[in-house]
């Protein structure tokens, strides 16, 4: 029993000393605030702004090709007779986010073309760009590039070829790497 009264005794000084107020911790909640950012970049895009043109030519005996680089000249194979009359590689522009990397892929098989007023074709073939076609090989510096194109024409006789013109399309991938 003393040992309580002693306990007692303690506590009533103890609250005497703290002026009748017993101290305890409390808490409270804090608040802090985050911050999100989204930006939405530029879309990807392509199109095309020069066609790609062999020009006027006339077939020989043998026929042959005409060469056209993305450089925008061209050279005549075989027994193929260049014409007077222009001609030009193709372009495109390429737009999207500043300094994007981007993979160029050219027709891997030929493209044909056909005469308009009959089934008679030519074949285009070993596809060429500036610059190259391959993975990362593309870059927006400025948030656009310019892409050219050329190919090679395989032209046979006047037979195979006779007098017109000749159209067709091809696709050219560009993907963001």
């Amino acid at each position: 029993m003393r040992r309580l009264n002693i306990l007692i005794f303690s506590l009533v000084c103890l609250f005497n000393i703290t002026g009748g107020r017993l101290i305890a911790q409390v808490t409270t909640p804090v608040n802090a605030t985050g911050h999100i950012i989204a930006e939405i970049i530029p879309v990807f895009s392509a199109s095309e702004t020069s066609q790609m043109n062999f020009g006027r030519f006339a077939p020989g005996p043998q026929g042959g090709e005409i060469i056209l680089t993305p450089e925008n000249t061209i050279s005549v194979l075989g027994s193929v007779y260049k014409g007077v009359g222009t001609h030009n590689a193709a372009s495109f522009y390429v737009s999207g986010d500043v300094n994007a990397a981007y993979s160029i892929t050219l027709p891997a098989s030929p493209v044909i073309l056909t005469h308009i007023g009959n089934i008679k074709t030519m074949l285009v073939k070993d596809w060429v760009s500036i610059p190259s076609p391959g993975l990362g090989a593309g870059m927006l510096q400025d948030g656009f590039q310019n892409v050219y194109v050329g190919a090679t024409l395989k032209v046979g006789t006047l037979y195979d070829n006779p007098v017109g013109i000749y159209t067709g399309s091809y696709i050219i991938t560009f993907d963001f790497n």
